[in-house]
């Protein structure tokens, strides 16, 4: 199993405190006879819809000696488990969970921005001090 990200602890606290339950830590997932390790499975129950919602979270925080090379592999990371995903839990969404000033930062920028233009990934951003999502990506 791979080493969790410096903010693990945090996205965690912040998905309880936004009312979701932490369902897998890590979530596994089986592909022919390898395994991916998502770092989060959550849950919430909506009033409105019996099954609820569900997601899988990778957890990032841009810590390495390259912004452009940190998001190649969560990019990377995020196909690969975004098109695992949809043919063993169509109804899990996936997202990467970023630290707003790397939000403020590079997705700020022209290739931050395209990304998001062209919705190649789903983002959680959180308050790594204050331990809460400030904003969900698209909504």
């Amino acid at each position: 199993m791979p080493a969790r990200d410096s903010y693990h602890n945090v996205v965690k606290s912040a998905l309880v405190a936004d009312g979701w339950t932490i369902t897998h830590d890590p979530l596994v997932l089986k592909w022919g006879t390898k395994d991916l390790f998502v770092d989060l499975g959550a849950e919430r129950l909506l009033a409105a819809e019996k099954a609820g919602q569900k997601i899988a979270v990778e957890v990032k925080s841009f810590s390495g000696a390259s912004e452009i090379n940190d998001l190649e592999k969560a990019l990377g990371q995020f196909i690969l488990y975004h098109d695992v995903l949809g043919e063993s839990e169509p109804d899990r969404r996936l997202y990467l969970a970023i630290a707003k000033e790397i939000v403020d930062d590079l997705f700020q920028e022209p290739i931050g921005q395209l990304l998001l233009k062209r919705e190649r990934v789903r983002l959680i951003v959180f308050d790594p001090d204050l331990e809460v999502i400030v904003q969900w990506i698209p909504h």
